[in-house]
């Protein structure tokens, strides 16, 4: 398996600040997943733990994982049971009812451990339903960090560092992994940015930047230049900018 994604680096508070509207937004996927009292549920990537809690307002046993300790001491500053775990190296064995993931897989690029993981992980009949970023999400917002980088002489990666997979990748690579019932669609949601595309820039690519190797005194000069770049049609008649973010909701259930 390969490595944690070096470039998912966290800060909490910062991300309270600017990346509240992520699970303020994950709530219709909590809705979907429709958590009953007494179920023993994982949720994998907890963040903070905002919506951990929604799971355990709901009455499930919660126990939420993430690769970030700064989130993961978050949660438990909620009194959520969290543990630093790798999502691509989930340890568990049959032991939920069902796993819940919001805004995370898609920084977990080895997609097909993610997958056998949560399948050891769920008891049988269990379901897995979740939310992440699909098919050319922030494509704009990336396009201007990129550019931005380039022009101030920065190598780029070979590759991405997050995955957006198409609904049928996805659903290929969960099939394999001994997954039924699969059912993964794409929905367009243009996003309030409430700190702007260097708002953006600063709490979901600090992370990238690290491995890229900018210098911190150099971040926000970049992130402000970045913003520049981008489409002026997505700024909206209210003074608001909103970031092109394209969902993959999905659904499965494990059935052996």
């Amino acid at each position: 398996m390969a490595a944690p994604n070096q470039s998912s680096q966290w800060n909490a508070s910062d991300y309270g600040r600017n990346g509240a509207f992520v699970p303020a937004l994950g709530l219709p996927v909590v809705e979907l997943l429709s958590p009953q009292p007494g179920e023993h549920i994982l949720d994998l990537g907890c963040g903070d733990g905002t919506l951990t809690q929604a799971l355990v307002d709901a009455g499930a046993i919660v126990t939420a994982v993430d690769a970030s300790e700064e989130m993961v001491a978050a949660a438990r500053a909620r009194g959520l049971d969290a543990q630093v775990m790798d999502g691509e190296r989930l340890s568990f064995e049959a032991r939920f009812d069902a796993v819940f993931s919001n805004a995370v897989l898609h920084w977990m690029l080895d997609g097909a451990a993610v997958a056998a993981g949560v399948h050891r992980a769920l008891k049988p009949g269990g379901r897995f339903v979740g939310e992440m970023g699909g098919s050319g999400n922030v494509r704009q917002l990336r396009a201007a960090l990129n550019a931005e980088l380039e022009a101030r002489g920065y190598a780029l990666p070979e590759s991405d560092q997050q995955w957006y997979p198409s609904p049928e990748e996805f659903g290929a690579i969960y099939g394999a992994a001994g997954f039924a019932e699969i059912e993964a669609r794409l929905i367009d949601r243009p996003t309030p940015l409430p700190a702007g595309p260097a708002g953006w820039f600063r709490t979901f690519r600090s992370g990238y930047c690290d491995m890229i190797g900018v210098p911190a005194q150099e971040r926000e000069p970049l992130f402000e230049a970045a913003a520049t770049r981008m489409p002026a049609d997505m700024l909206g008649e209210d003074g608001i900018w909103r970031a092109d973010y394209v969902r993959l909701r999905f659904s499965m259930r494990k059935v052996d």
